[in-house]
């Protein structure tokens, strides 16, 4: 599977900020570490503009990008609501070509999952590493593999909206020890059980050690490593990392 097979979960933008766009700890977290204000902030991965918006609203020139364009074409609808001038651009991550370097760049939502083999994530790495000034941090957040809950597949129901109406969810997880790579698939029902079709996605996990030499062989020191958007340590059971790293100075 390719990275840019591994969109079709994000295809309905609105439903998208439905379930996410509340979220915020990972917006107040970034917020806690901008650069001199009126610096320019790079989203990667970025949405909807859940983060773009709030960095551009505090006075930032911010430059969003990512790979889905109807999820980008959201993302400016709210940029124009709000008045807000936020450069949005397609691109892929693993070869950015930006008009714009910066001190700062982020990636939230664990859209490094998304990057499922070691080359995209050596390719991505670059990309960020080129895009960034000397001495600028990367900021970004992926799931912590902990193994008592990968071990065995998961399947389970939820209730969700979608359209105005009530259906339900039938999730499946089967996670690959050898690839490292959870496969998810989402089937979708009404109420009296007709079926709506379905969605998958596949994440790849990175295991901390592993994180860190990958950081390191790309020119990046790892400066602190989180164990939530709050700022609490990451430990083994940790659900997520959370990474601040800095590019290495000469």
């Amino acid at each position: 599977m390719k990275t840019t097979d591994n969109l079709e979960i994000y295809n309905d933008p609105l439903q998208y900020d439905r379930e996410y766009g509340g979220y915020d700890a990972d917006v107040r977290f970034i917020l806690g570490h901008l650069p001199p204000a009126g610096s320019v902030v790079i989203d990667l991965a970025c949405g909807t503009g859940r983060i773009t918006l709030p960095l551009a609203e505090v006075g930032y020139e911010v430059t969003g990008v990512d790979l889905h364009e109807g999820m980008l074409e959201r993302a400016r609808e709210k940029a124009a609501e709000q008045g807000l001038p936020v450069r949005f651009l397609q691109q892929d991550c693993r070869s950015l070509d930006l008009p714009v370097s910066s001190q700062l760049i982020v990636m939230a939502g664990n859209s490094f999952q998304h990057f499922l083999t070691n080359e995209d994530q050596d390719r991505m790495m670059e990309s960020v590493r080129r895009h960034l000034e000397p001495g600028g941090r990367f900021i970004f957040d992926t799931r912590n593999p902990v193994p008592s809950e990968l071990a065995v597949p998961d399947r389970y129901e939820v209730d969700a909206e979608a359209g105005g109406r009530r259906i339900r969810e039938v999730h499946t997880e089967t996670y690959d020890p050898v690839t490292q790579i959870l496969h998810c698939t989402t089937e979708k029902f009404t109420e009296d059980g007709a079926p709506l079709g379905q969605d998958a996605i596949s994440l790849r996990y990175t295991y901390p050690l592993e994180l860190e030499r990958l950081l390191r062989q790309q020119g990046f020191r790892l400066e602190t490593m989180y164990g939530d958007w709050s700022g609490r340590p990451f430990e083994a059971e940790s659900g997520q990392m959370i990474c601040v790293c800095r590019i290495e100075e000469p």
